[in-house]
């Protein structure tokens, strides 16, 4: 058995695949937040070029990779798989641990996937800008990296905390030519209005999408791109698990159990979605797929699946998905990329379809796992990342319980090298394990629109 299995270049995944055309029913419409009747392209394409907007809606089962953005992809693709043996000794599991490694990206992150496909499509349709939000920089350094390759600018609203927590994504987007600012700023009306009654606050995905959204629904030479929740980016990260498949495949073993975090939950899609559309059409056995998120910010695990905006101000249109509320501000965890209060509504409906489940943990217990996986695979991984690793030990110490030789496999989303701050905290015993903010949620799903 190998330690690491690679793909060459040419057996890199051709075509995405869309799970759209595989689930039991469609998807309930996004609805336009004015109206809240179903969204048309038309109204998408004030911020949106029309690809993605196809992309969006797409019945097709497998869309082609254009060429152009296979040659970007073909810098680091197709990304390892590791076989985790010192980490399965360390745990004295029968399980056999792969994890799927998309820190060797040039951002460091599974983010670039989508965000060379989402530059390359508003390059083609004259677009001169994109703007943006990040939470822990990884979407943001990954977007400034995708438009450099195809000469676009790049605005991108980062998460207050994120942005003084981890300073170096920010300066990695200045490298690739991108500005950043921390949100909620002063640039926008709706980063103003937060500001007014939060002045102190720590900032949200929320509240940096919607700052992100107007800037691009306010310049016409400007659209918006978003790095997770959407069908499309789901879409362009399923090259992850496409190329999983296919390694896998030369081990002549197929997973049990396939792990990822949820934030939005693009790396989770990427690594789960081309075996979740396996166990849909009933060609597998049933493998376990599961999205770990914070406890602080439990939107799978503690959220309801209702209708909400995708951000604070109620610009975006109304998704059906799983949500602790728009106006739900997280504690300020390391995890940025995970304080986000709703859910890719794919995930969503997979996970309150029974298809998928969801656990969550406290980042103390998080940092441990990564910890472990440091001192046995020698990676430290980002902290978002690390939900999935602590998920795939979990599992694997029930396997040594149980004796079942399981194979498990998780998304190692990204590497954690711009993260060392929280690990200095956790090393410090500074890291607070925030207790399910049952009060604030409670508050936050009592704005939910109504009539949607």
């Amino acid at each position: 058995m190998k330690t690491k299995i690679l793909l060459e270049e040419e057996e890199m995944p051709r075509q995405w695949y869309n799970i759209l055309a595989d689930l039991p029913g469609p998807l309930d419409p996004p609805l336009h937040p004015a109206t809240r009747k179903p969204v048309t392209p038309d109204d998408l394409h004030v911020i949106f070029p029309m690809e993605l907007i196809r992309q969006e809606m797409s019945p097709m089962r497998n869309i082609p990779i254009p060429e152009e953005v296979a040659e970007v992809l073909r810098l680091w693709r197709p990304s390892p798989l590791y076989r985790a043996f010192r980490l399965e000794q360390a745990l004295k599991t029968p399980a056999k641990i792969y994890f799927k490694y998309e820190g060797v990206s040039p951002p460091g992150s599974h983010k670039p996937n989508t965000a060379v496909a989402q530059a390359y499509y508003n390059m083609k349709e004259g677009i001169e800008r994109l703007a943006t939000e990040t939470g822990a920089g990884q979407w943001g350094s990954a977007l400034a990296f995708a438009t450099c390759h195809f000469d676009l600018d790049c605005t991108i609203y980062m998460v207050r905390a994120s942005y003084t927590q981890k300073p170096y994504r920010k300066i990695m987007m200045q490298a690739w030519g991108a500005e950043c600012f921390p949100s909620p700023s002063t640039r926008t009306n709706a980063g103003k209005a937060i500001l007014e009654k939060h002045p102190d606050t720590s900032g949200s995905l929320g509240i940096a999408i919607s700052e992100a959204v107007e800037d691009a629904a306010t310049h016409k030479n400007t659209n918006y791109s978003l790095g997770s929740v959407l069908n499309h980016v789901c879409l362009h990260q399923t090259v992850i698990g496409l190329e999983a498949k296919e390694q896998l495949a030369k081990e002549e073993v197929y997973p049990d159990v396939i792990i990822g975090s949820v934030g939005g939950g693009s790396n989770f899609a990427g690594i789960s979605f081309p075996f979740a559309g396996e166990k849909l059409k009933g060609k597998q056995k049933d493998v376990d797929l599961v999205a770990v998120e914070p406890s602080a910010c439990p939107t799978l695990t503690k959220g309801v699946y209702a209708y909400d905006y995708g951000d604070v101000a109620g610009l975006t249109p109304l998704l059906k998905m799983y949500t602790l509320g728009h106006d739900f501000i997280p504690p300020a965890i390391h995890a940025g990329g995970l304080r986000y209060h709703g859910a890719s509504p794919l995930i969503s409906r997979l996970v309150h379809d029974g298809v998928m489940r969801a656990v969550s943990y406290h980042q103390n217990e998080v940092f441990e796992a990564a910890q472990l996986f440091a001192r046995t695979e020698g990676i430290i991984v980002a902290p978002e990342s690390a939900h999935a690793v602590k998920g795939a030990i979990d599992e694997a110490l029930k396997c040594r319980e149980s004796g079942e030789e399981k194979v498990i496999l998780f998304n190692n989303s990204g590497h954690g090298d711009f993260d060392l701050s929280a690990y200095e905290s956790f090393f410090q015993g500074k890291l607070e394990d925030y207790e399910y903010p049952a009060d604030l949620i409670r508050e936050s799903l009592a704005h939910l629109p109504a009539g949607a």
